[in-house]
């Protein structure tokens, strides 16, 4: 069901862990992910979160949480993981006013059109520098630099380092991703 609605109007709601969205003034509500896609999300954010944590480049927060890419034009999205760079931490309070340097959605059979097309233009549109799209049945990483027109999409399967422009540091194996499978 789509309900048309503000910012203020989303904001002032009662809280929820549900999944949701307000897409320029349509609140989208889709199922709630399943077992295997909020493993998957789990792991990433202890990966991000350790990294983070030892290097001291930021803050690592996982979904839900609200980031408010548009006030004027009602865009609220919810990316299953975020990290906002230490230098741009002011924008972090009760949710996230502003485009996150990096998110990453994992992708399922019910969101992946949406995520892979509207969610990467926004995310591109209000500049979140780099994407992460894991997908649990491929056991793939693509990591989309949003800043870049040459070289915007690199795919790390089994066996590979990610590679990360916003996290150059980070040496993480696509393996340990997935590890909840082997």
């Amino acid at each position: 069901m789509s309900e048309r609605m503000t910012v203020r109007e989303y904001l002032g709601g009662e809280e929820t862990t549900r999944p949701r969205e307000l897409a320029y003034g349509i609140l989208r509500e889709p199922p709630a992910p399943g077992y295997a896609h909020q493993v998957v999300v789990g792991r990433i954010y202890e990966l991000l979160s350790d990294h983070v944590r030892r290097c001291g480049t930021g803050r690592v927060v996982i979904s839900p949480v609200d980031v408010v890419l548009d006030r004027q034009q009602h865009l609220i999205v919810q990316p299953d993981v975020v990290f906002v760079s230490e230098a741009r931490v002011g924008i972090c309070k009760e949710r996230i006013w502003g485009a996150p340097d990096l998110v990453v959605e994992v992708l399922s059979s019910a969101t992946r059109r949406h995520d892979c097309t509207m969610k990467v233009a926004w995310f591109k549109t209000y500049g979140v520098r780099e994407c992460w799209l894991v997908d649990p049945v491929a056991r793939t990483v693509d990591v989309v630099n949003l800043t870049a027109a040459d070289t915007p999409s690199r795919s790390f399967e089994r066996g590979q380092v990610v590679r990360s422009t916003v996290l150059p540091r980070l040496r993480q194996r696509v393996n340990a991703v997935f590890s909840f499978y082997d």
